[in-house]
């Protein structure tokens, strides 16, 4: 049987999440040997390769597999995009310990990291993040590049929208849906539906409401 030998990976950003990442691909047996970044990072502590900002990097990058190490939603959506034309889809970096139905769908560049659960029927977006101990019950739909924070738990037939952000510890109660560029505050318990663009905060969540800026400038 002929074995295909696995390119080395070279990540996209290098700071705290990027930690992170590193030591899932390295627990699942990849080898990271290079980075990319704005600029080359005086602290190196697992001692990778600097190959420049990823826009001038690319003929380096077609030698690895590449992953975007970068929390902010909308800026690992632009990775994505500007590099998949060029490399094709990144792989996905997905911790040995967590646990994983057979029947589990995702999309490429889906981080997954220890301890998570994803149970039966489970979709999962392009370049979702499912950080420590996140729990996602049966047939969730979570969207494009979004990002769920350690701890937090998907009840049944949860959706997502797309470039949410779902905090640490938070509690989405089944059956809830959710849109896109919503906000989710740590420890928050979600039990009504949630719309586009609002930022929900508390137990049971409550819409965050902001001074406009005109009634700020009449004060």
């Amino acid at each position: 049987m002929k074995t295909t030998l696995k390119k080395p990976v070279a990540i996209i950003g290098y700071s705290g999440h990027a930690y992170v990442i590193i030591d899932i691909l390295l627990s699942a047996g990849r080898l990271v040997t290079a980075y990319c970044d704005q600029e080359e990072k005086s602290f190196n502590p697992y001692h990778l390769t600097y190959l420049g900002k990823e826009s001038e990097a690319i003929p380096e990058l077609k030698n690895y597999d590449f992953f975007a190490c970068v929390g902010h939603n909308g800026i690992r959506e632009k990775i994505h995009t500007n590099l998949g034309q060029f490399l094709g889809n990144p792989i996905n970096a997905i911790h040995p310990s967590a646990v994983i139905s057979p029947s589990v769908r995702m999309g490429d560049g889906v981080m997954i990291a220890a301890n998570a659960t994803l149970n039966p029927l489970v979709e999962i977006g392009r370049g979702v993040i499912l950080n420590t101990s996140t729990s996602i019950d049966h047939e969730c739909v979570i969207g494009d590049f979004t990002h769920i924070a350690p701890g937090a738990v998907l009840c049944g037939n949860v959706q997502v929208g797309r470039n949410t952000f779902i905090g640490a510890n938070s509690v989405i109660r089944q059956g809830i849906k959710i849109g896109n560029n919503v906000t989710i505050g740590a420890g928050t318990v979600v039990v009504k539906d949630v719309p586009d663009g609002v930022t929900m905060v508390g137990n049971p969540a409550k819409m965050l409401v902001k001074t406009p800026a005109h009634s700020l400038l009449a004060a």
